[in-house]
């Protein structure tokens, strides 16, 4: 089963992964998940949103995701998540979609190349200067 295989049979039988319809257990699975092929499902990811949305960030990619998910979404920690069964539901499926996409682009050499250019790209222009040096 490859990555994609995986992401798609957990979307659509989350039972069989002790999951039901809410985000935070979802995106905790696909994190371990993640750490268990050596960051290799996701590596590209945050880079990858920050080029599709044109803006840098130091949020991680859970909480990003929750923000596009869910206007008006302010984060406040984990352990005060709570959502309306509609918003859960909302924030999976945008989860789900958002990493299914990027792993058409993570399995594309040539795209998964320009979107660290173009994230390399967006760095530069922030800072400036030399690469080793920004944070």
């Amino acid at each position: 089963m490859n990555d994609k295989q995986f992401v798609e049979q957990v979307r659509g039988h989350p039972e069989m992964y002790g999951l039901g319809s809410t985000y935070h257990p979802t995106a905790a699975l696909l994190l371990g998940f993640n750490q268990a092929r050596s960051g290799g499902l996701l590596r590209g990811f945050h880079e990858w949103l920050a080029v599709r949305e044109g803006e840098l960030s130091s949020q991680h990619w859970m909480v990003r995701v929750l923000a596009q998910a869910l206007p008006g979404f302010t984060f406040r920690g984990f352990d005060s998540l709570r959502f309306e069964p509609e918003q859960e539901r909302q924030a999976v499926d945008h989860l789900f979609s958002l990493v299914l996409e990027f792993l058409e682009v993570r399995d594309d050499p040539w795209a998964l190349t320009s979107t660290y250019a173009q994230y390399h790209h967006m760095r530069i222009s922030l800072y400036g200067g030399d690469p080793a040096e920004m944070p």
